[in-house]
C-alpha cells in the first residue's frame, strides 16, 4: 500500500507538540502534566490506528507496539534501578575534579544510559561546584557530555541505538564507532577544562577559600544496585525478546510469545525497587515516576504516528541526495530540533532503501554509522533533543544555578560542540583525502582555542599561582 503524503500529518504535529509546547509560558503548565500528554499523543495516534485497521496494515500496527513496549521497558528498567543509587559528596571545585566528573560520565553514559548517568552525577556536580559563582557551563558540558555524547557505546546508551538493536543491529555494533566517541569526548574534555581553567581564574579568593573548607569525600549509596544494572545489560545483549516481524507476520508459536528479555528487565527493576532504601531513593534522590511517564505518554503517540510517516519516507528515499555526509546532517538537524530516537527510526529506515554493501539490519554500513551518530551525537545541540537535557536543566535550576535560554543554550552548543562534530564528520565520514586533512587541521585549531583560553590570563584576576589546588 502507497501511504499519502498528508498521512505524516500526525507524525509533524506530534513532534511539533514535543519541541513547541514547553517553550509557550501559557502552555508549559498544562503540558508538564503525563496525562494531558498522554490525550495529546492519543488524539493523534486514534486516527491513525483506525486508518490502519481499516486498510488492512494490522501488521505494521502491531510491529509499532510491540517496539513501543520493548523501548518502554528498557528506559523504565534503568531508570528505576538508577533512582536507587546516590553519589554523595562534595569535592574541591577545580577544573580537574570536574573534568574528571564528566571523564566518568561519559563513559558511564553508554552501560546505564545518559539519563541514568546524567541523574547521578549532576547532584555531586552541582554540589561540588556550589560554592563557585561560575557553574552554569559546567552543567551545559555534563548535557553535552553524559546526557548524549557518552551514550554512543551501546544500545543502552541512548534510546535511538536501542530502537536500532531492535530493527536487528547487533548490540555489540557500536562498539565499532569507538573511534569517533573518544575523538569527541577527549575534544570536548579538553575544551571544557580549559574554559574551566579560565572561569576559575575569575573567582574570587573567599568562595575559593568556603570551597576548600567544605568538603566531603564522595560515597556511593545503594551500591547492590550496580548487580540489577549488570542483569539489565546481560538481557538486553544475551536474552532474546518478542520478534515483533514474527509477531506481525503471524509467525511465532509457543514459548517464543514470552517476552523474556523484558520480564527480566523489569523483574531486576522490581527488585531494586522493593528491596533498596526508600529513604535513599525518595528522600536523597527525590524519585519519582513523572519522568518516565511522561515518556511512556509522548512515545505512544510517535511510535504509532510514525507508521504511515515511515512508510511514506521509505518510498522517496531513493529520489534524495542521501549519501554519508547527507545523512549525518538530516538525522542530526532534526535530532537537534525534535527528540532524536523518532528522527534515529526515521532515517534508519530512508537509508534501509539505498543501495550499498556491506549491510547490517538491512541498512548499508557507511549510512548506519552516519545515522547513529547524528542521532546521539546531535542530540545536545538544543534542549529538546534529548529527553535528558532538560531534566538535567531542570536539577540544576532548582539548585539555584542560572542557565542559559533556548537560544543562549544553542548558541554555547555552536560555540564548543558543532565545530568537534564538524571535526570528526570531516576526519571519520567524509572519504576525500583533503576533507581528512582539514578535518585535522580544525580538531589542532580547536585544541590551539582551548590552550589560549587555558593560558591567557582573564580580566579582573591576579595572583593565580596563590592557588595551590588550581588545576
Amino acid at each position: 500500500m502507497t501511504f499519502p503524503a498528508w498521512s505524516l500529518i500526525p507524525f509533524v504535529l506530534m513532534l511539533l507538540g514535543i519541541a513547541i509546547f514547553p517553550l509557550v509560558p501559557q502552555l508549559a503548565h498544562v503540558w508538564e502534566r503525563p496525562r494531558n500528554q498522554l490525550v495529546y499523543a492519543l488524539v493523534l495516534a486514534l486516527p491513525v490506528t483506525i486508518g490502519l485497521l481499516v486498510t488492512a496494515q494490522q501488521t505494521l500496527l502491531a510491529h509499532a507496539l510491540i517496539e513501543y513496549a520493548q523501548f518502554i521497558a528498557l528506559l523504565l528498567a534503568l531508570f528505576v534501578v538508577s533512582g536507587g543509587i546516590v553519589l554523595r559528596g562534595d569535592l574541591a571545585a577545580t577544573p580537574r575534579v570536574n573534568t574528571t566528573f564528566l571523564a566518568v560520565g561519559g563513559l558511564l553514559a553508554s552501560f546505564i544510559g545518559t539519563t541514568g548517568a546524567a541523574m547521578l552525577l549532576i547532584r555531586p556536580i552541582l554540589a561540588t561546584n556550589s560554592e563557585r559563582r561560575f557553574r552554569a557551563h559546567t552543567v551545559v558540558f555534563t548535557i553535552f557530555i553524559v546526557a548524549n555524547c557518552g551514550g554512543l557505546l551501546t544500545p543502552l546508551g541512548d534510546p535511538p541505538l536501542f530502537l536500532g538493536m531492535l530493527r536487528g543491529v547487533p548490540f555489540t555494533w557500536t562498539f565499532s564507532l569507538f573511534p569517533q566517541w573518544l575523538f569527541v569526548l577527549v575534544m570536548m574534555l579538553a575544551t571544557y577544562w580549559a574554559l574551566d581553567r579560565r572561569l576559575y581564574a575569575r573567582e574570587t579568593a573567599a568562595s575559593l577559600a568556603l570551597d576548600r573548607e567544605q568538603r566531603t569525600p564522595l560515597s556511593l549509596g545503594g551500591a547492590a544496585n550496580l548487580i540489577w544494572f549488570a542483569v539489565i545489560i546481560l538481557a538486553v545483549a544475551k536474552i532474546p525478546s518478542l520478534d515483533a516481524h514474527a509477531v506481525a507476520e503471524g509467525h511465532i508459536e509457543g514459548l517464543n510469545w514470552v517476552p523474556w528479555r523484558e520480564i527480566v528487565m523489569l523483574g531486576a527493576a522490581g527488585a531494586s525497587l522493593a528491596l533498596g532504601s526508600k529513604k535513599l531513593r525518595f528522600e536523597e534522590n527525590q524519585f519519582s515516576f513523572g519522568p518516565i511517564l511522561e515518556v511512556a505518554a509522548l512515545f505512544i503517540g510517535i511510535f504509532i504516528t510514525m507508521v504511515p510517516a515511515l512508510q511514506v519516507l521509505r518510498a522517496v528515499a531513493p529520489k534524495l541526495p542521501l549519501n554519508e555526509i547527507t545523512l549525518f546532517f538530516f538525522t542530526g538537524g532534526l535530532s537537534a530540533l525534535l527528540d532524536n530516537a523518532p528522527t534515529y527510526a526515521t532515517f534508519f529506515e530512508m537509508a534501509s532503501q539505498v543501495p550499498g554493501e556491506p549491510r547490517i539490519a538491512g541498512v548499508p554500513e557507511a549510512l548506519l554509522v552516519s545515522v547513529s551518530l547524528g542521532a546521539v551525537l546531535c542530540g545536545a545541540l538544543t534542549y529538546i533533543g534529548n529527553g535528558p537535557n532538560f531534566m538535567v536543566k531542570s536539577v540544576a535550576e532548582d539548585a539555584g544555578v542560572g542557565m542559559p535560554s533556548f537560544f543562549g543554550y544553542i548558541r554555547e552548543a555552536l560555540t564548543y560542540l558543532f565545530p568537534v562534530l564538524v571535526a570528526m564528520v570531516l576526519l571519520f565520514i567524509a572519504s576525500p583525502l583533503w576533507a581528512k586533512a582539514l578535518g585535522g587541521v580544525l580538531a589542532l585549531l580547536l585544541l590551539a582555542r582551548a590552550a589560549r583560553q587555558a593560558t591567557t590570563p582573564p580580566p579582573q584576576v591576579v595572583a593565580r599561582r596563590d592557588r595551590p589546588d588550581a588545576a
